[in-house]
Parts: structure tokens; C-alpha cells; sequence
């Protein structure tokens, strides 16, 4: 075997472009916010369940079984068994620092934790505890902060970022001129990229869970799929506590959300739609990218139609507030039927021809969307008093998280559609 050369006077030329590098340097001083940092010892710590800590940031849900799953943002997961729609207990608080998105599969729950994946047991609801984790799978995002100051060098050896703290920095720069905002991380410069039965101890060994339509994670048989910005990674999940990642793909820029229907996945990203089949789990295929302006975008399929809420005046840039009903029956040549104009729409779920609407300020509204060309002449209920976010429809019970907490509705009758429950954020 002939051994590998490497010609000298390119190694030559580097060497003196590196240490030129290393010369060119100064060292600044200035105001503005520097990193927090959450060893990576104290996030990989014990997992712990609490009892009665109160609901103050929700964000994702998630239902199975009977208990319904609520994500304190960065902070842990609320878990609830909702045996009673009208009179949910609170079971216990899954501390999980990091934590944005779970699924369930059986009795094993997957949730991020920054930068790792983490596995939980949570057959007996009085014994969570976890089971697996890889480290160091997911990407390493950074927390928003204000614009008003730059922020500081970021260190991904420190552990990872929980915060900022505005103070005077000093720390050596290399004399580079770039007009966008960058963050400096570990010796490359990265853009800001910060911007889903009835058991009475526990959750059952089958089947998987359902999460609204703002997920980023998703399972099908025995394959768990997580999305972040233009990364998708694709586990093995046969043994379920100890995932194989077995595919890492760019499924495109900004995707925001995942639906997965029979052998179909959808993508909302804030530039479309990007439509993937599955036939073959663990290596999802591009159908087609179905284009439209620039939004925020969950998206929920129904049969052959795709519903997708836009929403404007959040760090997915963009300037409409609508509803878009697009034709997918031909999945290579997705059609528009309608465009409807929306508020500030965040989630959506459908139930029959029933369709729900989270329009942030607007609250939640019910729509009868059996024609399709007229849904927003068919509004069945709303309750503007409610800043909604997301919605999972189950049994008749509409399960909604909004910024007040969550709340759920009885909508056998839809011309009576009642508040059975809520569980009210403590500020």
C-alpha cells in the first residue's frame, strides 16, 4: 500500500498563514452580554422528579395514555394524568434542564437536553428515571438575547449555554471585518441560529403518543425522527433505550415543524413545505418543496389536503398572517385551493371537518372546513380571550396550550363546545 504524501510547501503555506493569523490579534474591552454557561456535570446530573411546582413557561404538549405531558421550556415536563379531562392531577415535574420536544414510544420517552438525547422509563408515572443518553448528538444552539449590546466569545467546553449576563468583556479577536452579527464559537464564527387507554400508575409498553402540531420530534415503528433548524437525524429506536443514529440529513433551511402521516413526512420551514416519503424509515427521501413566503410555518395533513398557518413578526422573518389549504393529492405538484388571512396563527388540529386554530392574540377558533374554499366563512366557536399556541384533538377533548396555561374543551356537541378544564400559568 503506497503511503499517503503531503506536499510540503502547501503545508509551508499554511503554517505561515496560521501563525500570520495568530499575530493579527488585538484584545477588546466592552459592554455586553456574556455567556452563561451549564456545566456539562450538572446537565448530565441525576434526572429528578419534583411534586407541585407550578406551570410558568409552557411550551410543547404531548398526549398518551391518559396523561398529558407539558414542557416547561428549558426546565423539565409537567406530567398531568388527565383520566378526568374536567379535574387533570398533577402527577409530578421531570426536572430535564434543556428540554423543548419529547415522544413517546411504549412506556420510553425521548426529550432533548441540549445537546444530548435523553431517555426515560416512564411505565410507573411515581418512578420516572432515566434509562439512556447520548451525549453530544443534538446541535449546539445558543439562547436569544437582546440586540441592543454584542455578545461575547462562546466557549462549547464551558458546557452549554443557559443565558446571558450583560457586563464589561475583555477577550482576545482576531481583526476580521464582517457586517453580519456572528457568534464566535470554539474557533468557528456561526450566524444566530435561535430562533411538538386508560392507565392507572403509568404510561403503556405500546404504541406511540401524539404530540400538536408544533413537534420537531417524531416516531414511526421503530424509527425516531428530530428536527432543528437544517438538521434531521434519523435513530434506530428496536432497542429503545439505546437509540443508533443511522442517518444525518439537511432536509433544507429553518425547519421549524414535523408531521408524519402513513408513509409521508412533512416539513414546515420558514421558506415552505418540504414533503418526504418513508417507505424506507430510516432514509426519508425529498418528494418535493412546496414554496411560499417567508413564515413562521407548522404545518397538519388531512387525506389530501395540507394545512398550513404563517404567521409574521417573529425571528422567522416574513410579513403575512394566513392560512394556506394546499392540494397535495399529487404529492410532486402541491396546489394552492385558498389562502385565508389569520391574525397571528401559531398551531392547528383537525378532527373530521372540524379545524382548530390557534391565532395567538385572536385566541382559539373552531372552523366547519368541509368546503375548503369557505372555512372562514364557517366559524363554529372562538374564544378570543386566550392566547393560544397549540392544540391536540382526542376523543372529543380538545387539548390546548396557550401563554395562560392549558385548557380543555368538550366538543362532542359543536354547538355547545364547553370548558371542562385549565390549568392556569402561576406569573
Amino acid at each position: 500500500m503506497k503511503a499517503k504524501i503531503i506536499p510540503i510547501i502547501p503545508l509551508l503555506v499554511l503554517f505561515s498563514i496560521f501563525f500570520y493569523s495568530c499575530e493579527d490579534t488585538t484584545y477588546k474591552e466592552y459592554l455586553g452580554y456574556a455567556p452563561v454557561y451549564l456545566p456539562y456535570a450538572d446537565l448530565r446530573a441525576t434526572i429528578t422528579v419534583e411534586q407541585n411546582v407550578d406551570l410558568k413557561k409552557p411550551g410543547k404538549i404531548y398526549f398518551k395514555d391518559n396523561y398529558i405531558f407539558i414542557v416547561e421550556e428549558l426546565e423539565g415536563i409537567h406530567v398531568y394524568d388527565n383520566t378526568s379531562p374536567a379535574s387533570p392531577v398533577q402527577t409530578g415535574f421531570i426536572k430535564l434542564p434543556g428540554v423543548v420536544d419529547i415522544s413517546i414510544s411504549g412506556s420510553t420517552m425521548y426529550a432533548d437536553s441540549y445537546v444530548d438525547l435523553v431517555v426515560l422509563d416512564v411505565s410507573d408515572i411515581a418512578n420516572i428515571h432515566e434509562v439512556g443518553r447520548m451525549k453530544d448528538i443534538l446541535p449546539y444552539t445558543i439562547p436569544q438575547t437582546k440586540t441592543d449590546y454584542p455578545t461575547g466569545y462562546i466557549d462549547s467546553d464551558k458546557g452549554v449555554v443557559i443565558g446571558w449576563n450583560l457586563t464589561t468583556i475583555k477577550e482576545k479577536v482576531s481583526i476580521i471585518s464582517n457586517p453580519y452579527p456572528i457568534y464566535y464559537l470554539n474557533g468557528g464564527y456561526k450566524t444566530d441560529f435561535s430562533s411538538a387507554s386508560v392507565s392507572s400508575s403509568g404510561v403503556s409498553g405500546s404504541g406511540v403518543g401524539i404530540g400538536g402540531s408544533m413537534a420537531r420530534f417524531g416516531i414511526t415503528g421503530s424509527v425516531l425522527y428530530v428536527v432543528h433548524q437544517s438538521n434531521l437525524k434519523v435513530f434506530d429506536i428496536t432497542n429503545k433505550t439505546a437509540p443508533v443514529k443511522v442517518n444525518d440529513l439537511y432536509p433544507g433551511w429553518n425547519v421549524e415543524t414535523m408531521f408524519l402521516i402513513d408513509k409521508k413526512m412533512f416539513l414546515g420551514t420558514t421558506t415552505g413545505m418540504a414533503i418526504f416519503d418513508i417507505s424506507t424509515p430510516t432514509n426519508p427521501v425529498l418528494q418535493t418543496f412546496f414554496t411560499h413566503a417567508r413564515s413562521c410555518d407548522p404545518v397538519i395533513v388531512d387525506d389530501t389536503l395540507a394545512y398550513v398557518t404563517l404567521r409574521m413578526g417573529t425571528g422567522c422573518g416574513g410579513n403575512l398572517n394566513c392560512l394556506d389549504v394546499v392540494n397535495i393529492k399529487n404529492i410532486s405538484k402541491p396546489v394552492t385551493v385558498m389562502s385565508y388571512p389569520m391574525v397571528s396563527p401559531n398551531g392547528l388540529g383537525k378532527d373530521g371537518d372540524l379545524l382548530f386554530i390557534c391565532d395567538g392574540s385572536a385566541g382559539l377558533k373552531v372552523y366547519d372546513s368541509s368546503d375548503p374554499k369557505t372555512i372562514t366563512s364557517h366559524l363554529i366557536y372562538a374564544y378570543p380571550g386566550i392566547m393560544a399556541y397549540d392544540v391536540i384533538p382526542i376523543g372529543k377533548v380538545l387539548v390546548m396550550i396557550g401563554a395562560d396555561g392549558l385548557f380543555q374543551y368538550n366538543y362532542s356537541n359543536v354547538k355547545n363546545i364547553t370548558l371542562l378544564s385549565s390549568i392556569l400559568v402561576v406569573k
